[in-house]
């Protein structure tokens, strides 16, 4: 089967950058999974089960792009893509998930304590008039 040379450098860029995305998925499963080992009947069904969605979301990506177009040089590039990503970005990502997080620990915190404060308040008055009337 005879390819165009655009064609060629499109299934490559494609290919490239569905292991970028393969490794991005990757790196949430691992966020989210945490870094801890569970049982390993649990794990093995997690990992299948992440290997599966991945693989859908590929194919469905390579489907629209390369026209599902598999040949060998796509595994590669994929696999290529993926020593990309996380040579060079995963720990940029994780790093960014981590300060996100943070972040977003701090702002709940504060919006708690917004909504908590007036409450608060309002019972510290109440038990210091209860103290005030039984002291008298």
């Amino acid at each position: 089967m005879i390819i165009s040379i655009s064609t060629q450098i499109r299934l490559i860029i494609f290919s490239l950058t569905a292991g970028i995305i393969t490794g991005i998925l990757f790196d949430f499963y691992r966020l989210i999974r945490g870094f801890k080992d569970l049982n390993k009947v649990i794990t093995f069904i997690e990992d299948t089960l992440f290997w599966v969605f991945t693989a859908i979301i590929v194919f469905i990506f390579l489907m629209y792009t390369n026209y599902a177009y598999m040949g060998m040089y796509v595994y590669i590039l994929l696999g290529v893509g993926i020593c990309l990503y996380l040579k060079f970005f995963s720990n940029l990502l994780i790093e960014l998930h981590n300060k996100f997080f943070k972040v977003l620990g701090r702002l709940f915190r504060v919006f708690i304590y917004i909504i908590i404060y007036p409450f608060q308040y309002l019972i510290y008055s109440i038990k210091r008039k209860n103290k005030k009337k039984y002291k008298n």
